[in-house]
């Protein structure tokens, strides 16, 4: 049985698949398989050929002990934050990096959303949460266009190539 994915958020026999659409819907499908000796379906495969989204998060029990990446609440309000504008840095107040790459798209024209962890009531549960989703150090951590760009030394790298400004247009946050 094959089932196409077209939309995100959904929940199928206990497994909630969050898809992060991009700009086409994925060729993607989850298939059923049945664990040795059982008589019901147990694993969803998933079946994707396209690199029209980039992640996925599976949230049950099993998922953890299947390999499955398991997000967490905050891992997903992250997310949310992440992609309520087209430029999202998260920071501390007191960071000196931090301080260089606000003021570097501040420079572009850019209006990014700024999240100051160390100011936030539940900052250090969004730090660690940065953690857990690859971001080492946890700030500065730029997301551009709802996608982690990475800290200081990535924007860094994409400025001194040239390829920031095409990235930030593409993203909205420059008309220029």
């Amino acid at each position: 049985m094959l089932i196409p994915l077209v939309s995100s958020p959904f929940t199928i026999n206990n497994f909630h698949l969050d898809l992060k659409l991009h700009k086409q819907i994925p060729t993607a499908s989850v298939s059923t398989t049945t664990l040795q000796g059982s008589h019901s379906p147990q694993i969803f495969l998933i079946h994707y050929f396209s690199v029209a989204y980039s992640s996925f998060h599976f949230t049950h029990p099993l998922a953890h002990f299947l390999g499955l990446k398991v997000s967490s609440a905050m891992e997903r309000a992250v997310a949310r934050l992440a992609s309520e504008r087209p430029v999202v840095i998260f920071s501390k107040s007191s960071c000196c990096m931090c301080h260089t790459i606000k003021t570097l798209f501040s420079d572009f024209g850019v209006n990014p959303a700024v999240h100051e962890l160390d100011e936030m009531p539940r900052g250090r549960e969004i730090e660690q949460a940065l953690a857990r989703l690859g971001c080492n150090p946890t700030v500065p951590t730029v997301f551009i266009g709802g996608e982690r760009v990475g800290g200081t030394n990535e924007i860094m790298t994409l400025h001194l190539n040239r390829s920031l400004i095409p990235m930030l247009k593409r993203a909205g946050a420059l008309w220029v």
